[in-house]
């Protein structure tokens, strides 16, 4: 949440964003679009709690809020955590490689990079994957009224989720390590598989809702 917090505001670090600074970049952008779909489900929680219409699945949209809310805030924290992970990245880019032994201090110091910045987009990745999940939950529990909300809940999460994937396979094609980045590879398309057609799946039942012709 630093990011925001010494920037102040969304408009803020939109502003940021678009710099030509090293930071913030896609795996913060990301995770910020995660941590709105994760409100979204919470809000949809805030709007169905309570009512004696949804008093069968009260203990669910409870346990959805707090997951959803731990969500949220992890999410957030891993605005930072990207950016935080890309900076040694970004100085290994710029060392020194005139003589072998300076080409073999800087590849040893980029393998090293490499890993640590796929890990943020890969935990974001995780992240929005459970979020999707919850999203699909929503659907089938929480208030009709919010219904949409769960639509825009689960794309946001998909987006997320699939443009942090290209911040795992930009630093995992890099790596000499070819075990570690396939097993890191293999993660993310796991998690891709997984996730991307529940959420498909989410967006389209909203949608068909959404515009399906209106009874009376």
């Amino acid at each position: 949440m630093q990011q925001l917090q010494q920037n102040g505001t969304i408009a803020a670090f939109s502003e940021a964003l678009a710099s030509g600074a090293p930071t913030p970049g896609g795996g913060g952008a990301c995770a910020l679009a995660g941590a709105l779909g994760a409100a979204l489900g919470s809000m949809v929680c805030a709007l169905t709690s309570g009512k004696r219409r949804y008093a069968d699945v009260e203990e669910d949209i409870q346990r959805i809020a707090s997951r959803m809310e731990a969500l949220r805030q992890r999410l957030l924290a891993l605005i930072d955590a990207d950016a935080e992970a890309f900076l040694p990245l970004s100085r290994a880019y710029g060392m020194p490689r005139g003589t072998q032994q300076e080409r073999a201090a800087r590849d040893t110091v980029m393998e090293a990079a490499l890993v640590r910045a796929a890990q943020p987009p890969l935990d974001i990745m995780e992240v929005c994957a459970e979020a999707v999940a919850l999203h699909a939950e929503l659907g089938e529990k929480g208030s009709a009224l919010a219904i949409s909300d769960v639509g825009v809940g689960a794309a946001l999460s998909r987006a997320a989720l699939q443009g942090a994937s290209l911040n795992v396979f930009t630093n995992t094609r890099l790596l000499r390590d070819r075990q570690r980045a396939a097993a890191l590879d293999a993660r993310a398309q796991a998690l891709l598989g997984e996730a991307l057609p529940e959420a498909d799946r989410v967006v389209a039942a909203v949608m068909a809702r959404l515009t399906a012709p209106r009874e009376g």
